[in-house]
């Protein structure tokens, strides 16, 4: 493998080291600005809620964005937005809180543009026996940035300790990735499936070369992009056919059930939820820390695995892993919830125990696949309106789930909201099991035939009945 794709690889990811910063570093910020700004419960949760509706937008939009104008030029526009969020959230006044949610608003366009860009770039340009690991990179950085995003805000509240603008330094320090990621892309290309996709075909084989280990190899990745192309030729403009149904529900059934395992919603509120189990304010912060960490090492095991095991082996690992730690947590918050019994120490290290194990099983099952699965089911034709289809579904459910989260919890307490998880998780056992296709080692060109895109497509409608 070239240093060329690895270096691709490793700048594309580094739109998903941003993306996990952002979700993560608002969990350390929003009590803060809740005081600053003398929001209520409601107008917090929506100040927290507009970067998620940014993603469900930038998802929306880019797909469409990424076919017509290239993956590279959207991964620029994706760093510009995420420099603006940056430097404007840090910079907002408080005498309006709607200045701040704009710029959260823009920063979550961003992330929504990067779940879906950044895949489809690496995808495109990895060779298939490497391409869950590569695609993996987006994952590893989101970790990663969700890891450093808990670290920053510990430490600039041990530093800063009380100061009230120490949430504008959490929120801040985003634009330094930000602006590594836009001086770094000029030296990775445009990937050859698009630029062939686009009558560049002269640029494309050039760009092929250079990514591919031999001149051999090279001209396979062409022939086979012109043959795709060819055959795609006349669904160009469609998405909703019937010969795309399949992919389309499994990209919807995957994004639907990450986001109903409570995994947004649990790191947006992770120093409240250790908060609310018994743990003081600093050691809350430093127990977030603990679970980024796992998080991490969780996503880097599964990544080294992947291309090996295959992404059915992760999902079914993982939501194993999910009913054990969700109903683990949910049986320790009706203990503790029944007969008024008092949280404690001992109650803030068990959910901290169920929550390193929670976030193990993400990292290890539906953390490393699903951006790797939607990359790969789609026909190259509407990759990128499949990546948005499946990363828009992903947003849509994040912002339900973390907007719903704290009055459930409010209301009917930790163990039923835990166990509303819990729930969703035996579903998604069970999808995986009886539908989930195996994707590793598949070339892209021959993904479609091998999901039986195509007999379905060819497949005689079915004969109406007469009256």
């Amino acid at each position: 493998m070239k240093a060329l794709v690895i270096r691709s690889a490793v700048v594309a990811a580094t739109g998903g080291l941003i993306f996990g910063f952002d979700t993560a570093v608002i969990s350390g910020a929003e009590e803060q600005i809740q005081e600053q700004f003398h929001l209520s419960d409601a107008a917090i949760g929506f100040t927290v809620t507009t970067a998620l509706i940014g993603t469900i937008v930038g998802a929306i939009v880019s797909g469409r964005l990424a076919d017509r104008f290239g993956r590279k030029k959207v991964l620029y526009a994706i760093g510009v937005l995420y420099v603006v969020s940056a430097v404007g959230c840090a910079l907002a006044p408080t005498s309006s809180v709607e200045v701040l949610q704009a710029f959260r608003f823009l920063g979550g366009l961003g992330i929504g543009a990067s779940s879906v860009c950044a895949p489809i770039y690496t995808a495109e340009i990895a060779p298939p026996k490497f391409r869950g690991r590569l695609v993996g990179l987006v994952q590893f950085n989101i970790v990663l940035g969700i890891l450093v995003a808990y670290a920053s805000n510990a430490i600039i509240r041990t530093v800063l300790g009380d100061d009230p603008n120490a949430w504008r330094w959490m929120l801040g320090v985003m634009v330094v990735p930000a602006v590594l990621f836009l001086v770094l892309l000029p030296t990775v290309p445009e990937t050859p499936r698009w630029l062939a996709g686009h009558g560049d075909l002269a640029g494309a084989r050039a760009t092929s070369e250079r990514l591919c280990s031999t001149p051999a190899e090279a001209d396979a990745q062409m022939a086979e992009i012109q043959e795709t192309l060819a055959a795609e030729q006349g669904e160009k403009t469609k998405f909703y056919t019937r010969g795309h149904r399949k992919v389309i529900l499994l990209a919807v059934a995957i994004a639907f059930f990450n986001q109903m395992s409570g995994i947004n919603a649990i790191l947006y509120y992770a120093p409240r939820v250790m908060q609310d189990a018994g743990a003081s304010t600093n050691a809350a912060y430093l127990m977030s820390v603990a679970v980024g960490v796992m998080n991490l090492v969780a996503t880097m095991a599964a990544l080294t695995v992947i291309d090996r095991l295959g992404r059915r082996r992760l999902m079914l690992v993982g939501s194993v892993g999910y009913l054990v730690s969700l109903g683990f947590m949910a049986a320790v918050m009706f203990y503790y919830e029944s007969d008024g019994r008092s949280f404690d120490s001992t109650s803030s290290i068990l959910v901290l125990l169920g929550l390193m194990v929670f976030i193990a099983s993400h990292a290890f099952g539906q953390g490393a696949v699903i951006w790797v699965f939607l990359s790969e089911i789609f026909p190259n034709s509407i990759r990128g309106r499949g990546q948005a289809l499946g990363s828009l579904t992903h947003w849509v459910w994040a912002a339900i789930t973390s907007f719903a989260f704290p009055p459930i919890i409010g209301a009917f307490g930790g163990g039923v909201a835990f166990s509303i998880f819990f729930g969703f998780m035996v579903l998604q056992l069970l999808w995986v099991i009886k539908v989930m296709p195996e994707t590793k080692g598949i070339p892209l060109e021959e993904m479609a035939e091998r999901l039986g895109l195509e007999a379905e497509a060819n497949a005689p409608a079915p004969a109406t009945k007469g009256k």
